[in-house]
């Protein structure tokens, strides 16, 4: 599976490798991201959504499961499944719908719902590495097509 290792310096940087990657993303596509609190996800997810062409303000979905995103080129369903009790708690959303339709998920914490998550989904990890620095991330992106400029 291949793996890339990216680097952020600040939340510009982050902000733009979300929206770099969006831009050659397609409908059905799966993007799974892992990060500890604080670490950027909305950042990344503003960056992304911004790549899709969404120019609403996009704010992490923490209380309503997920945040849908009509207004891009494709869709964008953003998920943040930090809360859930139980992975069946999708099902009564119809998750299958958005995983499967013709938008694209990013899905926040998906190690809480591993077992429907998909094989071909793309893995992108936000860490700190705070002896390079407070504002540094490696973002490291695994599956799927992960060429950035």
């Amino acid at each position: 599976m291949e793996k890339k290792i990216y680097e952020s310096w600040n939340e510009q940087d982050t902000y733009r490798f979300g929206e770099q990657l969006a831009q050659s993303v397609a409908a059905g596509s799966l993007y799974c991201l892992e990060g500890d609190l604080g670490v950027g996800k909305t950042v990344f997810t503003q960056g992304f959504a911004h790549g899709l062409g969404i120019e609403e303000p996009v704010t992490s979905p923490t209380f309503t499961i997920v945040q849908e995103y009509e207004t891009g080129r494709i869709p964008l369903y953003h998920f943040d499944v930090y809360r859930l009790a139980d992975p069946e708690e999708l099902e009564e959303i119809g998750y299958e719908e958005y995983f499967f339709g013709e938008g694209v998920c990013l899905i926040e914490w998906p190690s809480r719902i591993e077992e429907l998550i998909p094989e071909d989904a793309v893995r992108i990890t936000i860490e700190k590495e705070l002896s390079r620095g407070f504002d540094y991330r490696k973002i490291t992106v695994t599956g799927g097509r992960v060429d950035h400029e």
